[in-house]
């Protein structure tokens, strides 16, 4: 768990990392270098949820030496498949991360959605639905292991 007192945003207590993987963990379906090692770290104290589309068919095995749940989702409406992960999940102990516009839901319910730029871009609804947008998922990933810098991006 990672508990942080944000002055002006209230307590923050999470328990689960939920993230989009293709252009929020990966760039043209291969995971960011040091994306891995982050993720391995993060692992120690949140529980990490890979939820994707998988438009290059790679996540299962990009992610396989990462101890996590990885979901290739199915159907229509993955936007609202991912909401209702996080829901699911209990939102308020969630940090949400994504790209595309079919994270924009799971950013806007989760306690913590950063919105990430990266090499493939982000959608413009994604820079609305999330409380903080980074440059890279490296920076993201950043901000909780390094969690002061978080509350100085979030405090009033």
């Amino acid at each position: 768990m990672l508990e942080i007192d944000i002055p002006g945003f209230g307590a923050v207590k999470l328990q689960h990392l939920v993230t989009d993987y293709t252009g929020t963990l990966s760039f043209d379906g291969k995971l960011v270098p040091g994306v891995k090692d982050r993720l391995i770290k993060l692992s120690d104290f949140l529980n990490i949820h890979v939820l994707t589309s998988d438009t290059f068919g790679t996540a299962i095995t990009e992610l396989k030496d990462i101890p996590c749940t990885a979901h290739v989702l199915e159907g229509e409406y993955h936007d609202l498949q991912k909401e209702e992960y996080v829901e699911k999940l209990g939102s308020a102990s969630v940090v949400a991360f994504g790209n595309g516009n079919n994270d924009r839901k799971m950013l806007r319910v989760a306690r913590i959605g950063i919105a990430v730029a990266g090499g493939e871009g982000c959608a413009v609804d994604i820079l609305m639905a999330g409380d903080v947008h980074v440059k890279s998922i490296l920076d993201g990933l950043d901000l909780l292991l390094n969690p002061r810098r978080l509350k100085a991006t979030l405090r009033y």
